[in-house]
C-alpha cells in the first residue's frame, strides 16, 4: 500500500520557491527597515543581513540566477508567484513601495553575489526611493551600483506590458475587493468605538464591490474567506459573512438592489461589538455572567448605531433589523435580545445569521477554548440541529449548495492517500459529493503545485478516479489553507 503523506514530506518545485522566495522577501523587509532605523554597525542589521544572504543562497540552489520581477500588485521570483496573506501583506507592499520608488521593475541576482553587495544595494534602495522623482533614477542607480562595487546584482525598469493570465487576475481583484472590505469595516468600527461621526460611504463601496465581485467571479472570492486572522476576527468575520450572505442570496434569486441591503445588514451586523469593551471582546478565557451579558447587548447596541450613523438616511432600514436580530432564534424567538412581543424575523436576519454562525464555528475566538469546527462539520451541526440551532433550514440549505458538502477551505485526504484543498463546489448540483480540488500531497507522499482537479472525472471503466474518503485537519501535514486563495 502506498505510504500516506506526512508532515515530514518535503516542499518540492513551485512550493518550494514560493516558501524560500517568501522568506527572503521577508529578510529583505527586514534588512530595509532596520537600515532606515540603526546604523550599518548595528547588531540588528547585521543580523538581517546574514538572513538575507543566506536567503539567496536557499533559492539559487534551484537555480543559480535569482529573478524577482513586479507585476502589478504581484510578485514573481523565477516565474512562481508568492503568495501573499494577512501576516505578510504589509511587508510585502513595503518592499513593492521601496522598488516602485526607485523605478525597479526587474532584479536579477547572480549566485556568486556576495553578502558585502547585499549591504550596499539595500542601503542604495533606500537612498534612491526618498530622491525626487526623474526619468534618470534608475540609471543613477545603477551607477551606484556599480561604483558601489555591486557586481552580481541587476536591476531593470518594468516590463512595458504587464500582462496578467486571467486566474491570476481574477485572484488579484478579488484580493484588492477583500482588503479594502476589511481595512473599511476596521475604520467604521474603530470610529464608532471612539465617538468619531462615522460616514458609511467606505462601507456602501465596499459592499458594491463584493456584490459585483460575487457576481462575476463568486468562488474566488468565497476562497478568501479561508485567511483566517486571530487578531483581527472581528474585523475579518464581518467581511466573511458579508461575502457568504451576498453569495448565498445571489442563490436564492435576490436582486442585484437586494444584494447591495443583504451586504450592507451582513457587514455591518456586529457593529455593535464596538460598543462593547475591548478587555471584554480580547479577553482570553471563559467570560464571567456579567461580560457574557454585556456581549449580548450588542445586537441592540447595534441597531442604535447605525441609527445614528450621519442621520438615519445614510443606512437603509433594512441592516438595522438585520443587526437587532441576527442572534434572535426561530421558531420561538429565543436568543438575544429578547423578544417583547411577538414578531417575523427579517429573511435577510435569518440568512446573516445562518452564514454568521458558520464563520465563527469554523473561526479561533479568543474568549472560548473550543477548537475550530471543520467546514463540513458545522454545516451538518447547522442541517441535523437546525431546530435546537434556531436557524432557517431553506438559508441553510442554500449555504451549503453554495459551499458543498465539503465547503472551500475542507482538507481531504483521497482514496489513493493523496491530500488535497476543496478549491469549490462542483458546477454541477448533482454532483456535490465531488467537488473541485487542489491536490497538495500526492499519493508518494511529496508536496505538489496545487493542481485543480474535478472529482468527476473518470477512467475509460466509468469509475471515478479519485474520491474523497476523510476529511482532516490541515495543520496536521502542514497546510495553511489560504495559500491557495491568495
Amino acid at each position: 500500500m502506498t505510504a500516506q503523506p506526512s508532515l515530514e514530506a518535503g516542499a518540492t518545485g513551485e512550493s518550494q520557491v514560493r516558501q524560500a522566495g517568501r522568506d527572503f522577501l521577508l529578510t529583505f523587509y527586514a534588512t530595509l527597515r532596520n537600515l532606515k532605523i540603526y546604523p550599518i554597525e548595528n547588531e540588528q542589521v547585521q543580523k538581517s543581513l546574514d538572513e538575507l544572504s543566506n536567503g539567496a543562497a536557499a533559492l539559487h540552489t534551484a537555480n543559480p540566477e535569482l529573478e524577482i520581477k513586479l507585476v502589478g500588485e504581484l510578485i514573481f521570483i523565477n516565474g512562481t508567484r508568492l503568495r501573499v496573506d494577512l501576516n505578510n501583506y504589509a511587508s510585502f507592499s513595503y518592499v513593492l513601495n521601496m522598488f516602485r520608488q526607485a523605478d525597479i521593475g526587474v532584479m536579477f541576482v547572480d549566485e556568486q553575489v556576495q553578502r558585502k553587495e547585499w549591504q550596499v544595494f539595500a542601503s542604495l534602495v533606500l537612498a534612491s526611493a526618498t530622491d525626487p522623482p526623474s526619468d534618470d533614477k534608475l540609471h543613477d542607480l545603477q551607477q551606484r551600483m556599480k561604483q558601489g562595487g555591486v557586481n552580481h546584482i541587476l536591476v531593470e525598469p518594468p516590463p512595458d506590458e504587464l500582462e496578467m493570465p486571467d486566474e491570476v487576475e481574477q485572484k488579484e481583484r478579488a484580493k484588492r475587493t477583500y482588503e479594502r472590505s476589511l481595512t473599511a469595516t476596521r475604520d467604521v468600527a474603530n470610529g464608532a468605538r471612539m465617538g468619531k461621526t462615522v460616514s458609511v460611504k467606505k462601507v456602501k463601496r465596499a459592499v458594491q464591490d463584493i456584490v459585483d465581485q460575487v457576481l462575476n467571479n463568486e468562488v474566488t472570492l468565497v476562497g478568501l474567506t479561508t485567511l483566517r486572522d486571530y487578531d483581527d476576527y472581528t474585523f475579518t468575520h464581518s467581511v466573511n459573512v458579508c461575502i457568504f450572505s451576498v453569495s448565498v442570496g445571489k442563490r436564492l434569486g435576490l436582486t442585484k438592489l437586494q444584494l447591495y441591503d443583504l451586504g450592507m445588514g451582513a457587514f455591518l451586523h456586529d457593529m455593535g461589538k464596538a460598543r462593547v469593551p475591548i478587555e471584554i471582546l480580547g479577553k482570553v478565557g471563559k467570560l464571567t455572567p456579567e461580560e457574557w451579558a454585556a456581549i449580548q447587548l450588542h445586537p441592540a447596541l447595534g441597531a442604535a448605531a447605525l441609527f445614528g450613523f450621519r442621520g438615519y438616511g445614510d443606512v437603509p432600514f433594512r441592516p438595522m433589523i438585520c443587526a437587532y436580530e441576527h442572534h434572535i432564534k426561530i421558531p420561538d424567538l429565543s436568543g438575544y435580545p429578547k423578544s417583547i412581543r411577538p414578531r417575523q424575523l427579517s429573511v435577510y436576519s435569518n440568512l446573516i445569521h445562518v452564514c454568521d454562525v458558520f464563520d465563527a464555528a469554523t473561526s479561533q475566538r479568543v474568549y472560548t477554548h473550543r477548537p475550530p469546527l471543520t467546514p463540513d462539520q458545522i454545516l451538518q451541526e447547522l442541517w441535523n440541529d437546525h431546530d435546537r440551532l434556531g436557524v432557517d433550514p431553506v438559508c441553510v440549505k442554500a449555504l451549503i449548495n453554495l459551499l458543498g458538502v465539503y465547503p472551500v477551505g475542507t482538507c481531504v485526504v483521497l482514496d489513493m492517500y493523496e491530500v488535497a484543498v476543496v478549491h469549490g463546489a462542483n458546477p454541477d448540483a448533482a454532483q456535490i459529493h465531488r467537488p473541485m480540488i487542489r491536490l497538495i500531497f500526492n499519493s508518494d507522499g511529496a508536496r505538489t503545485d496545487g493542481e485543480l482537479i474535478d472529482l468527476t472525472d473518470t477512467n475509460p471503466d466509468g469509475s471515478y478516479k479519485r474520491t474523497i474518503i476523510k476529511v482532516v485537519d490541515p495543520a496536521k501535514y502542514g497546510i495553511t489553507v489560504s495559500d491557495y486563495f491568495v
